[in-house]
């Protein structure tokens, strides 16, 4: 009845399905929601239901671009750590062969 009584004083017709849309933009908004996240809150079966609601800007495509050229800069510059390959031991294969393979 609230809504109802806002609506009346306002001159409009919002729904609460309205505002659950409202939601939705703001949820997909925030770069620390998931949008699987806003899927399950929503109750939607497919996550490509929120297709309709995900409209980047211009200055965001090309902002997510940008940021991602300049991660894969940095990886290059930056290669990961190398890792020992894994050796056995020598005493397990002695074991295993019945012989001393050191």
């Amino acid at each position: 009845m609230m809504f109802n009584r806002a609506n009346e004083l306002l001159g409009a017709n919002w729904t609460l399905h309205d505002l659950r849309h409202t939601a939705t933009f703001l949820m997909l908004d925030d770069p620390n929601m998931p949008p699987v996240y806003v899927q399950k809150i929503l109750g939607h079966k497919c996550l490509s239901t929120l297709d309709t609601y995900n409209r980047p800007t211009r200055d965001d495509v090309i902002a997510a671009g940008l940021a991602h050229h300049a991660r894969q800069e940095q990886r290059r510059k930056q290669p990961p750590a190398s890792v020992d390959e894994p050796s056995y031991n020598p005493d397990s294969l002695s074991i295993l062969f019945g012989r001393d393979v050191s």
